[in-house]
């Protein structure tokens, strides 16, 4: 089982971000504040988890946490400040959000920048290691996953209800068939340089 926190004295968030390497859509991500006590065996690394245990986590994750929040940033602001810079945006976002204020933080990855005066501590893979940041993690993934596939609905061609906007093999042929949305971010690579003999 992981670890509760990073820093058992202090009233910590864990943060984690979804949607990362997507092609469309917003970047996620949740803040998290669990009881110190909290409990359960299946709460991992939400990449390890099928969409169904993710499913079932999250309304637990809502109801037992101390407090939580999610937040995004949009498409035409990840083209405008770039992907790093929108996902650590939205992990500030999560934290504004939440109804208690941590005393520390704690990041899944390796890049963050100071949420005021509030420290925190990078780790790379935290999702699989603290509690705080896998439950943040699901949080992250669930919520944005329901809004792609709400998404879908006005754009069923590229299967996003499936592939969440990630770059597979049938979203880029949807791409090279039907073109971009307004929801593709412009500044991503979304197909690779087709080379033509002439």
């Amino acid at each position: 089982m992981l670890q509760n926190c990073l820093n058992k004295d202090q009233l910590e968030a864990g943060c984690d971000e979804a949607g990362r390497g997507c092609l469309a859509g917003p970047v996620f991500a949740a803040a998290v504040i669990l009881p110190k006590d909290f409990e359960n065996d299946l709460l991992t690394d939400s990449k390890k988890l099928s969409e169904a245990a993710r499913d079932s986590l999250r309304p637990i994750i809502e109801r037992e946490a101390l407090a939580w929040s999610v937040a995004k940033i949009d498409v035409d602001e990840i083209d405008s400040i770039n992907i790093l810079n929108a996902s650590i945006k939205a992990m500030h976002k999560s934290i504004d959000g939440l109804k208690l204020r941590p005393t520390s933080l704690v990041i899944d990855g390796n890049r963050f920048k100071s949420y005021g005066s509030i420290g925190h501590t990078c780790v790379v893979k935290g999702d699989g290691k603290f509690m705080n940041i896998a439950a943040a993690s699901i949080l992250a993934k669930t919520h944005r996953d329901m809004y792609m596939s709400k998404l879908h609905e006005e754009f069923p061609q590229y299967l996003w209800n499936k592939n969440k906007a990630y770059g597979t093999k049938a979203h880029r042929n949807a791409i090279e068939e039907f073109g971009v949305t307004i929801h593709h971010r412009k500044s991503f690579k979304l197909l690779p340089t087709q080379l033509k003999l002439l």
